[in-house]
């Protein structure tokens, strides 16, 4: 059967998944909810209506419907670049002289570069129907900004966007791609919100976080009428339309009679690893199958390998609902590193819960690390890895090696989220010899977890 396993795995159009997985209906122990930050209870949907969409509103909350139906109109949208191909990474088990069988699932071949359209087109969608006039949102690296701006220019919204301040000088040319369709985008922390003032009075001259970058969206969502915020990871239903992944993935293995050994995706707020991994936890939660699962993260914002798992503000202003996550606090603020889609403080509910059963492994990487697996790649297989997607290929590289140590043939698959098109200033600074590695001290991590809010 091996020899006939194609470089690239594609599925036919006809067997795109029809239906998104929701892996919480199938965990035992659902994560906890979010609280109002005021009265500590949890949130109610009529409370949640005022920041995001009705029918998202719904399926956040939703802990029992295990498919949700995928509109026709978002799969439409979806076909012109789904179903993604799953490549054998070949050219790669070849450079690292390993035993091992590894496969990459390719979520960069659309405008935005990455995985992030997959839930963009939904929330914009769901905007539309409920005949909302915008929305606003926060990106670190951009590729959720520029997903939000694709979709909302589809759909004929308006969209304000809020990129974190040093993802916004170092990537000038990902900043004009997202006005190039039609997005307002901003440097965060701002001038032009009340919160962000604030930021900017209490850490000059900072280079800001997605927790900043959220604060600010959220308030122009809600004091302007007719608009609704929309975030990029870490929410349920984000993880929800990023299934897709897994389930392509899934299917694609399926096709090939390939069963994989462990599988891999990077870290920040939940939505590469949560949407590409949940069909296979929810084999493991039903006690279908049993897998290595890794979840990469930099080593300079470690929520899963250095936090704590407690209730926190998801954003710096602390002006969001608490959720219960795995958490190095609301206030860190993290290195200027290159992964800006990872620098958050906090992991997604979802994921904090099942990491926190033991249902799957985290690990933190240095960047120079990191981007030494990310040319070792682009050199194999003819891809500039984004520096987000460069954690999981440093976690594959290293997997394989260590069976070209053993001689186990295990079979490895991992998510490649996004290309580095838009990274040559960090690709510049590794091929230089100028890029360091940030990692917080024990104590810095501390002084944030000492401001948790405090829940009974």
């Amino acid at each position: 059967m091996e020899e006939k396993i194609p470089y690239k795995i594609y599925l036919e159009e006809s067997e795109m998944p029809k239906q998104w997985y929701n892996v919480r209906a199938d965990m035992k122990v659902k994560p906890a909810p979010l609280l109002n930050p005021g009265t500590g209870q949890p949130l109610k949907a009529e409370e949640m209506c005022g920041i995001f969409c009705e029918e998202l509103v719904k399926q956040e909350l939703d802990n029992d419907t295990k498919f949700f139906d995928i509109p026709e109109e978002v799969r439409n949208f979806y076909k012109m670049y789904r179903p993604s191909p799953l490549v054998h990474a070949t050219f790669l088990e070849k450079a690292l002289g390993t035993p091992a069988k590894i496969y990459y699932k390719f979520e960069g071949n659309n405008t935005s570069g990455s995985h992030k359209l997959n839930s963009a087109i939904a929330q914009v969608y769901y905007a539309k129907k409920q005949g909302l006039k915008g929305v606003t949102t926060e990106t670190g690296a951009g590729q959720w900004g520029t997903a939000l701006s694709m979709a909302c220019q589809y759909f004929g919204l308006d969209c304000k966007v809020y990129m974190v301040k040093c993802s916004y000088e170092q990537k000038p040319f990902r900043r004009e791609v997202i006005r190039t369709f039609g997005a307002d985008i901003v440097p965060s922390p701002s001038d032009t919100t009340e919160v962000g003032r604030k930021i900017l009075a209490e850490h000059p001259g900072t280079t800001g976080s997605l927790g900043c970058a959220i604060s600010e969206a959220v308030e122009v969502a809600v004091t302007n009428e007719g608009y609704r915020y929309e975030l990029g990871s870490v929410l349920n239903q984000v993880l929800l339309h990023q299934s897709i992944i897994g389930l392509e993935t899934q299917a694609a293995l399926k096709k090939y009679g390939i069963k994989p050994d462990i599988l891999i995706g990077c870290t920040g707020g939940g939505s590469n690893l949560g949407g590409f991994a949940a069909p296979f936890l929810g084999e493991m939660l039903r006690g279908e199958a049993n897998y290595k699962i890794i979840g990469a993260e930099p080593a300079s914002c470690p929520s899963f390998t250095r936090g704590v798992y407690a209730y926190d503000f998801c954003d710096t202003g602390m002006i969001c609902p608490l959720a219960k996550m795995y958490t190095i606090g609301s206030q860190f603020i993290p290195s200027a590193n290159h992964a800006g889609g990872l620098r958050f403080h906090g992991m997604s509910p979802i994921l904090s819960e099942l990491y926190h059963q033991g249902l799957f492994e985290a690990r933190a990487y240095e960047q120079t690390a990191v981007f030494d697996a990310a040319v070792t790649f682009a050199h194999a297989e003819g891809i500039l890895p984004a520096p987000e997607s460069s954690h999981a290929i440093r976690a594959a590289i290293d997997e394989a090696l260590k069976c070209k140590e053993t001689g186990e043939e295990k079979t490895i698959v991992f998510n490649l989220s996004g290309t580095g098109n838009f990274d040559l200033y960090a690709y510049k600074q590794f091929n230089e010899g100028t890029m360091t590695d940030s990692i917080p001290t024990d104590e810095e991590i501390q002084e944030a977890l000492s401001k948790l809010p405090k829940v009974e």
